[in-house]
């Protein structure tokens, strides 16, 4: 599993549990290949907050899109040279 890029040497995290967490933890660890329980642990709630957070932020980023979408229609801005004479062509040529 992806244990190589495990660094224990820099934090610890202590948590109680039950013994038929522990057991049923300990299981799958042994079931995934894993070395140890902290390594199924550690491995397993990286990937989960990874997962978290990156739904977290493609939500953030569609409500941002969703405001300038509404924001765009609901305060247009007046179209420019260009566009005015685009417009002007284009009824020129279809009228």
């Amino acid at each position: 599993m992806a244990t190589k890029d495990l660094n224990t040497k820099n934090a610890r995290f202590d948590t109680r549990l039950s013994k038929e967490q522990k057991l049923l933890f300990e299981r799958a660890a042994r079931l995934g290949g894993y070395r140890n329980l902290t390594d199924f642990v550690v491995v397993t709630v990286q990937e989960k907050a990874k997962e978290i957070i990156s739904e977290r932020e493609r939500v953030i980023a569609s409500q941002k899109d969703s405001e300038i979408f509404f924001d765009a229609i609901s305060n247009p801005k007046s179209p420019n040279e260009a566009l005015t004479k685009a417009a002007n062509d284009f009824k020129a040529l279809f009228s």
